[in-house]
């Protein structure tokens, strides 16, 4: 008689997060709170137009840093190029140009649709994020091929997988269990179900555990990493978004990866919690997501530390004035600085507050003004209103250094 094969149960991932007693010996709940603090702290620094700046912005740096750890190092000047239509004549150059422009296309989805904990949470949800990134995806990117380079499946876009895996040397859950186990994996993980500092464990945890169970045929990681950075920004980590957690996750990728593994591992003996899987791999996962977490908070900061960001700001005017910005040889004027520091410190400025600090006549401040405008460090949504900080891509080595690869 042929045995019945023993169908996959949310019970595999046990322990579902660290227990009280090992959390207890840990540095995790102090992390989860530091973590907590220092995002409000920069929140509550920035005005809600500077953050929305930074937020678009830094689509490009998550994009690039989490296309980076699948493999895709198409570079943030690649990237924006693409988004200029300026594309590689090789196709498979395009394709990854593309599929940076679908990552930051589900990013300004995720943001304008600032979805609760609960959607977030939710297997609809998931799947719609998965749709969201393919529909647009190069067909080519939709092949799943071997290591002898044949074709062995198709990724459809927002939906479970149908078929078996191997990621290394873990074995997936059968793709006949898929839909029933992320049914539970969101009831499970629902972060309203924890309080105070396990909120941010359970987000943590969660994401090795959707790894663990890798849902989709592809796009796994890239998912589970939007998905991680909506659910921090919807249990109240405003910030998120003003800093990448990507970008620590790709700059150490095989700390990454090695804590991934270490939380793949089954229990490893009776002092290893009570669960399927190692609780002692866990915790370390945790605490590895939650340090990676606070250094790129603190990281931001100190870049947005005012008069660090005003010293820098100059430094891009007189850089401008000795002609060491490529493609711009107009000169600015050495007041553009303070200009552009109140803007960005009120996130948006009066035109009439913009061409007192000008301090000069104002045919003279009219004329500074609009050229601002025209190279894109200020913005206007018509000739009336407000003009808004920006980041144009040539200030960027001066206003942000070291963020990410420039040219």
């Amino acid at each position: 008689m042929k045995k019945q094969a023993i169908k996959s149960s949310i019970l595999d991932v046990t322990p579902f997060i660290p227990s009280d007693k090992a959390l207890a010996g840990s540095a995790v709940p102090d992390l989860a709170m530091q973590l907590s603090q220092l995002s409000a702290k920069l929140s509550g620094q920035l005005a809600l137009p500077t953050v929305q700046t930074l937020e678009a912005y830094m689509r490009v740096i998550n994009s690039y840093y989490s296309n980076l750890i699948e493999g895709n190092a198409t570079q943030p000047h690649e990237i924006r190029a693409a988004q200029r239509g300026d594309y590689f004549t090789d196709a498979a150059k395009r394709d990854l140009q593309e599929e940076s422009l679908g990552h930051m296309a589900v990013q300004q989805w995720l943001q304008s649709q600032s979805p609760t904990i609960e959607q977030v949470f939710s297997p609809a949800f998931i799947l719609e994020v998965h749709r969201q990134f393919y529909t647009s995806m190069p067909e080519r990117l939709c092949l799943i091929k071997n290591s002898q380079g044949d074709v062995v499946g198709k990724v459809v876009p927002g939906a479970w997988r149908e078929q078996a895996v191997a990621v290394g040397v873990h074995i997936p859950p059968e793709s006949e269990s898929i839909a029933a186990l992320m049914k539970s994996f969101a009831e499970t993980y629902n972060p309203q179900r924890f309080v105070g500092d396990r909120k941010l464990i359970a987000i943590m945890a969660a994401h090795h555990r959707f790894a663990w169970l890798h849902p989709f045929l592809d796009g796994n990681g890239r998912v589970g990493r939007l998905i991680t950075d909506a659910a921090l920004k919807a249990v109240g980590l405003d910030s998120c978004g003003a800093w990448c957690l990507s970008r620590g996750l790709a700059n150490k990728n095989g700390d990454y990866k090695r804590f991934l593994a270490m939380a793949d591992l089954p229990r490893q003996g009776d002092y290893d919690g009570r669960g399927q899987l190692s609780e002692k791999g866990l915790l370390a996962f945790c605490e590895y997501m939650l340090a990676t977490a606070i250094d790129q908070v603190g990281y931001m900061s100190s870049l947005l530390d005012l008069s660090h960001l005003r010293q820098r700001m100059d430094a891009y005017v007189q850089a401008r004035n000795d002609r060491r910005v490529r493609a711009l040889d107009k000169d600015l004027k050495p007041v553009a600085g303070l200009i552009l520091h109140t803007a960005f410190i009120y996130g948006e400025i009066s035109r009439a507050q913009a061409l007192e600090l000008c301090g000069m006549p104002e045919r003279s401040a009219r004329r500074l003004l609009s050229q601002l405008k025209n190279e894109g460090l200020l913005s206007e949504t018509s000739t009336k209103s407000p003009l808004r900080w920006e980041i144009p891509e040539h200030a960027e080595p001066w206003y942000f250094p070291d963020l990410a690869p420039l040219i």
